[in-house]
């Protein structure tokens, strides 16, 4: 128990766990540190069952065991007027898993939560603000390239607008990520579950990598972190990784010094470049591929062609 415990060593273990006896605890703990690998989701599911926990506690539910669909239900019922569909369902998802979890251990008969409907939420089109391509073109040329910080961050949003890579792909790149291949830069991104995804540069994202790569000296250290963090007061970069929580700082920053006013994230740049790539005869299939994603239906939430042809269709009402 107490190797499982370093994982949460803020919180002690709940109390309606901890009625259900110390193999109850030592299932629920597993959930967290065997079952769910990738840390957002493992920090977005503690917090939602944490909150349902303490819901059940304050309602009287002695025991994990006693948690009936009707609790579950009620809950969710409740979360539905202060929170978003997505994060409902998420809520919803996590308790289903750890239920599960629960099931096959043993620890309670039935998943209480398996019968639970969430609220309905249909989405064709992605909420993540884009750029137009005049933007991303004026973004780039904005961040001058005379010292490692600006060869940094103008190589980290090419990367994102041409390869349409993931910030957490793109920031877990080690410099041998970069490679030669066929004449041509190459790009391998690891991607969420394990999959590694290669592809080949555009010609000007090639130009960009090439010129940071040289002017950081970051060539004689293949197995280094290729985005790193700058050094405290030396304006060289380090050999710490940039998290992304500074990427998305320094993203603001480029988008303001730029005069865009658009407030754009880290995953903007990913939509921006598959709607360039869209607008300018790209399939929607060859997107999917260049984007690592399974389905086509989740490059068309990337898609924002539909908007600029709405604005142009609002535009005709001339009163």
């Amino acid at each position: 128990m107490t190797a499982l415990t370093l994982l949460f060593p803020a919180a002690p273990c709940p109390a309606l766990i901890a009625a259900a006896g110390e193999r109850a605890q030592f299932r629920f703990l597993e959930f967290f540190a065997s079952a769910i690998r990738n840390p957002h989701t493992r920090r977005a599911y503690v917090r939602a069952v944490a909150e349902f926990l303490d819901w059940c506690t304050s309602v009287g539910v002695p025991s994990i065991t006693d948690v009936q669909p009707l609790h579950v239900a009620t809950w969710i019922e409740g979360q539905t007027r202060s929170l978003s569909a997505p994060t409902v369902k998420q809520q919803l998802a996590a308790l289903r898993h750890l239920f599960d979890w629960l099931v096959t251990g043993q620890i309670v008969p039935v998943n209480p939560a398996a019968s639970v409907r969430g609220p309905s939420h249909v989405v064709k089109t992605g909420k993540t603000p884009v750029l137009d391509a005049a933007e991303a073109r004026h973004l780039l040329e904005s961040i001058a390239a005379d010292t490692p910080a600006g060869l940094r961050d103008r190589a980290l949003i090419a990367l994102m607008v041409y390869s349409f890579a993931r910030v957490g792909a793109a920031l877990g790149m080690r410099v041998e990520d970069v490679f030669t291949q066929q004449r041509r830069l190459w790009v391998r991104l690891h991607e969420k579950g394990g999959k590694r995804h290669e592809m080949p540069c555009h010609h000007r994202l090639e130009e960009i990598l090439e010129a940071y790569l040289e002017g950081a000296d970051l060539r004689r250290d293949p197995k280094g972190w290729l985005f790193r963090t700058l050094g405290r007061g030396t304006g060289c970069l380090s050999a710490r990784p940039l998290a992304q929580a500074n990427a998305h700082a320094m993203i603001r920053r480029r988008t303001a010094a730029a005069g865009i006013a658009t407030r754009v994230g880290n995953h903007s740049f990913r939509a921006t470049g598959i709607t360039a790539y869209l607008t300018h005869g790209g399939t929607l299939e060859q997107a999917a591929a260049m984007a690592n994603h399974a389905s086509t239906r989740t490059t068309q939430l990337y898609d924002r062609r539909r908007g600029d042809l709405t604005l142009d269709e609002i535009e005709k009402i001339r009163i």
